[in-house]
């Protein structure tokens, strides 16, 4: 499983919603559609994104924090009545909060959600800013919330959000914002496993995938006549002004729910993002590398970005590096997994980097540091996520996996097939001792093939695979009927790929149930367009 793969459901869930919802409230004109920004006399509160705010905007979105937070106070003494620069403030808080997951500045700025969810209630009622900033920071704490452990707390931020957003929608129906908003929860709610059922039951919405992305869709396309023809007026001035934040989000849609990974890539370069000099997009875009395969490219992007000062300081960096470095066997891997575990202060991920850490030191032949990481999986981090549930799993079990197979793993997940092919050439199932062992023996070859466009060769092992491994506590069968959907779904086989998708959430009791589940229902709704 790769890195957004790993993520739990509701962080993924949250995460990507968070791009709908707070990028693009933050870029708004000084006079536009559905009464956005209200400007009022004397000490009136009010909403005005001014070209000093957006410029704060700007530095804030690319990560240059500092920046914004000086802009902000420049706009806050120029125009004390001016609400944005105190809900942009809040950006500064989220981006921090998660990435860096900080639990001291935590503790501080739970102590300002409130007064800013206060202080935005008092701008004028006429403006859509009035619902959509409250909206924004509910939804913002919500996924605060779930990195620092209070799922509960995160449901009802969750739950505010969507109310607020689906009211600003109603009463400003020119305002597009709120529109992508409410269709991305449409999108994301037609996947949600049913693990998680809760959550849409709470917040009483249905799911399309198809219908939210049609709303996005039509909503990009407006966009992009905005941007051509120069001028905008009535409702594509929002689509104009939101394009690029709209962007970002349809590629994570376009990405983890309608499985179009090359569309994305080819999107992307097309479009020319600028994944060098904005830290955000450079982050989405060396995880979608990770999670394609595409580890070389990962480590490039990384390389390339712009690290001069004034960015925010990020261990996850060093995180990335770690698995993109350790996916091509490198033992400079260490180094930089090592140097995360130091400089981090959260709690996610960190079982999953001390067992990729151990697993370095593991190849490399120095057990005395593997064992000693392993230890450490148990006592450190959280087991929220999937990936460090499992590692706590591995780290319990007390065994180390094959050297033949963990390599063959590494290197088909970093992208590097015709190398992972040869390290496992002369195996068979008569070399290995444990069932769970000979199951990902056949569920390794099929990744490889189906890596390098063999796909009936493909089928063939994860066929193998689900045969036997579908009673058994590992992954490898249901991702297998997973994979074996998405070869169909390609070959333009819906009959056969939706029933290989309804295999793999037949499949009960494995690891990462929630997400593959998840990633299954999104495929059949695919197939049925729904």
């Amino acid at each position: 499983m790769n890195f957004f793969e790993r993520r739990s459901i509701v962080e993924r869930l949250l995460f990507c919603l968070f791009f709908i919802g707070g990028l693009v409230s933050s870029a708004g004109v000084r006079a536009g559609s559905g009464g956005a920004n209200v400007a009022q006399p004397g000490g009136q509160k009010h909403f005005d994104f001014n070209p000093g705010c957006r410029q704060a905007y700007q530095a804030i979105i690319q990560l240059r924090l500092e920046e914004g937070g000086r802009l902000l106070e420049l706009e806050k003494r120029r125009d004390p009545s001016n609400l944005i620069p105190y809900f942009l403030d809040n950006y500064i808080d989220f981006f921090q909060l998660f990435f860096n997951e900080d639990p001291v500045l935590y503790q501080n700025a739970r102590g300002r959600l409130e007064q800013r969810i206060a202080l935005m209630s008092e701008g004028p009622e006429s403006s859509a800013f009035s619902l959509f900033t409250r909206s924004i920071i509910h939804f913002q704490w919500a996924a605060i919330r779930i990195k620092f452990g209070s799922n509960w707390d995160a449901g009802w931020e969750f739950r505010r959000s969507f109310i607020q957003s689906r009211e600003c929608e109603r009463k400003f129906p020119d305002f597009g914002p709120a529109k992508m908003l409410s269709g991305a929860m449409q999108v994301v709610a037609g996947t949600i496993p049913d693990g998680y059922k809760w959550l849409s039951n709470l917040l009483g919405i249905r799911g399309s995938v198809a219908g939210g992305m049609e709303r996005l869709e039509n909503f990009l396309r407006m966009g992009d006549a905005a941007a051509g023809s120069g001028s905008a007026t009535g409702r594509d001035v929002w689509a104009g002004l939101y394009r690029d934040e709209a962007i970002f989000y349809y590629l994570y849609l376009q990405f983890y729910i309608e499985n179009k990974h090359e569309e994305v890539f080819q999107f992307i370069r097309q479009q020319r993002l600028d994944v060098k000099n904005n830290h955000l997009f450079t982050y989405l875009y060396a995880n979608l590398c990770i999670n394609d395969h595409r580890s070389a490219m990962a480590e490039q992007i990384i390389s390339q970005m712009n690290d001069g000062p004034g960015y925010m300081d990020m261990p996850v960096w060093d995180l990335e590096m770690g698995y993109a470095r350790l996916n091509h066997l490198d033992p400079s891997a260490a180094l930089y997994l090592g140097r995360f575990l130091q400089r981090f202060r959260g709690r996610f991920y960190v079982k999953d980097a001390m067992e990729k850490l151990s697993w370095s030191y593991y190849l490399n032949g120095d057990m005395r540091k593997a064992d000693s990481c392993r230890a450490l999986v148990i006592g450190e981090g959280s087991a929220e996520a999937d990936a460090d549930r499992q590692a706590l799993k591995d780290a319990r079990a007390g065994k180390w996996p094959d050297r033949r197979l963990l390599r063959a793993r590494l290197l088909s997940d970093g992208g590097y097939y015709s190398e992972a092919l040869p390290s496992l050439e002369g195996m068979g199932s008569s070399d290995l001792a444990l069932p769970e062992e000979r199951c990902e023996l056949a569920y390794r070859l099929a990744r490889i093939y189906d890596g390098l466009g063999r796909s009936d060769e493909a089928i063939g092992a994860y066929l193998t695979t689900i045969k036997t491994g579908e009673h058994l506590k590992e992954y490898y069968a249901a991702r297998a009927a997973l994979q074996t959907g998405y070869i169909y779904e390609q070959r333009g086989d819906k009959m056969r790929a939706v029933a290989f998708f309804q295999k793999c959430l037949s499949l009960k009791d494995h690891d990462y149930k929630n997400s593959l589940d998840q990633r299954a229902k999104a495929g059949i709704a695919r197939c049925k367009g729904e």
